[in-house]
């Protein structure tokens, strides 16, 4: 079975406790896991960014606000866990080298953030060179990588492909904050760029999304590779 590792960020997951999306992505889930080894990383969504703002306004440190955020990311994984039942492993990873260990079981694994100043998307890229992943998909709430921010820029171009160090190029000059929400940060992408590891973005606020894309090869996004083939269906 291939390894797929997957960052599912938290403002599709669980952009807020009311407003949720973990029953749609249950059996999306135990799906993919049928036929593929899974892994996947969730973020913190916007209760991790509310508890940093409060932070914030508490003249707490990045770092200490990091921390808090991390346990938010560890909450929701919890919460995947608990849904996904016995299909996935009971705890939560809280390393990668957890994570590996965990993957013996041949259930899903759910991770949340490690490290403060890492997002769990860099969490997911790392994972996905440790486990020697066919794919790092990254479901977040764009259909791609863009020029720009599409939110706030209208002429903002979609990419349907790229190289990594292109990517490097688009994200370098994202800053990295507690609670930090871009498409994907400077870490992940250079541990992209080392692994060699093809990685598609794409719009998760569906989760048939994710779905059609791994078992069926179609989806709207990104692919940066080094390769002109498509990485998926895996």
């Amino acid at each position: 079975m291939k390894k797929v590792v997957i960052s599912l960020g938290g403002s599709i997951l669980i952009p807020t406790l009311e407003n949720h999306t973990v029953r749609e992505y249950v059996p999306v889930l135990k799906k993919i896991a049928d036929q593929h080894r899974l892994f996947v990383v969730v973020g913190g969504g916007g209760e991790a960014r509310r508890y940093i703002s409060v932070m914030r306004d508490l003249g707490i440190d990045e770092g200490t606000s990091d921390e808090i955020g991390i346990l938010i990311t560890r909450l929701n994984a919890t919460m995947l866990i608990a849904a996904l039942g016995e299909n996935a492993y009971p705890k939560v990873a809280e390393s990668h080298a957890e994570a590996k260990k965990f993957a013996e079981s041949g259930k899903i694994v759910v991770m949340g953030g490690i490290t403060p100043g890492q997002t769990t998307d860099a969490v997911a890229a790392v994972l996905a060179e440790r486990v020697g992943a066919a794919v790092f998909i990254n479901a977040t709430s764009v259909d791609g990588i863009y020029s720009a921010d599409p939110r706030k820029d209208k002429k903002a171009t979609r990419f349907d492909s790229m190289t990594p160090a292109k990517l490097l190029e688009i994200v370098g000059g994202t800053a990295l904050g507690a609670g930090s929400n871009t498409v994907l940060d400077i870490v992940a992408a250079r541990v992209v760029e080392r692994s060699n590891i093809p990685l598609v973005v794409l719009d998760g606020r569906d989760p048939k999304n994710l779905l059609n894309a791994v078992l069926k090869g179609k989806y709207r996004g990104t692919v940066v590779s080094t390769s002109r083939k498509s990485p998926l269906p895996v």
